[in-house]
């Protein structure tokens, strides 16, 4: 038994320690930078005539649009730094989902911006009605999360439960975390590799830009999904205080309104994600109050 703790704990800081993640971080952003000039050249060697212009080709065509690349590269971050604050803080991992559905948001205005026509039938052009819904809704989250990190950081009275039990299921969702580090390694790197083969075989025309926008984080969520509701059972052996568990649900449902979002475009897709986050918001700010109720006067 101890020999498999050992094991679990040296696993656990080869991928989760504040070393790695330190190492990660400058890895990820060296990344970000030389993609962003990777981007940029090709975009050039097109206007310029050095390369042929693929069809679809909506994040070749403008300059602005090479930012997301970069952008591409710190949603990966993101992604390793939810892992990273699973076994530490759960309001935190969730603050990382609503982080970076955001992120994704933001990605994709750079694109909008390049792609924009300024004409004073603004409203009547699809492609300007989408970049006004996602700027507007990249403001109202912003706000939505600072809210939801200031309930998750309330001061809340004593606990019941002891010491021993919140370290048990610190362990779970370390093994949890652990777990998650290759899975989403693996997941990237195949959704790389199929999306490269695809382009390939698809002859000078590259995916639209909706299946890029998309690509592995309709199925990173649904593995949030799957994750959540395995941190809902088990919280169950651990807690059986009606407002923590309804928390707990309120997140898994968030967290499939997200992914939900993934499935429709357009105006349906931003208002899923509102409403996502709100919810979650919602259901924290519920939680809280409940938390922070003056014990009775038998408890010491």
């Amino acid at each position: 038994m101890n020999k498999i703790t050992n094991t679990m704990a040296y696993v656990f800081d080869m991928f989760l320690s504040e070393k790695t993640r330190s190492m990660t971080e400058k890895i990820i952003l060296r990344l970000a930078l030389v993609s962003f000039f990777i981007h940029l050249a090709v975009i050039y060697l097109i206007k310029f005539d050095f390369l042929a212009q693929p069809l679809n080709s909506e994040l070749l065509s403008n300059p602005i649009s090479a930012v997301y690349t970069p952008f591409s590269f710190i949603l990966i971050y993101e992604v390793y730094l939810l892992i990273y604050y699973l076994p530490k803080s759960f309001t935190t991992y969730i603050t990382k989902q609503y982080e970076i559905i955001t992120l994704i948001i933001i990605r994709k205005l750079f694109k909008d911006l390049s792609n924009l026509e300024l004409s004073a039938d603004w409203f009547e052009i699809k492609g300007d009605l989408q970049f006004t819904y996602d700027i507007l809704a990249s403001l109202v989250l912003f706000y939505l999360i600072f809210l939801f990190q200031k309930q998750g950081k309330q001061k809340v009275v004593k606990h019941i439960e002891t010491n021993n039990i919140i370290q048990r299921f610190v362990r779970r969702k370390k093994i949890i975390a652990v777990i998650l580090v290759p899975l989403f390694f693996v997941m990237a790197l195949y959704t790389l590799i199929d999306w490269s083969t695809a382009s390939v075989i698809t002859t000078n025309s590259i995916p639209s830009f909706e299946s890029i926008n998309n690509l592995f984080f309709d199925q990173f969520f649904t593995v949030l999904i799957l994750v959540d509701v395995v941190l809902l059972l088990i919280s169950f052996f651990y807690t059986d205080q009606f407002h923590k568990i309804i928390r707990n649900s309120g997140f898994v449902i968030s967290t499939i309104l997200i992914r939900m979002s993934f499935g429709v475009s357009g105006l349906i897709s931003t208002i899923l994600i509102i409403v996502a986050v709100l919810f979650g918001l919602a259901i924290i700010a519920i939680h809280n109050k409940y938390d922070n109720k003056p014990l009775p006067d038998n408890v010491n």
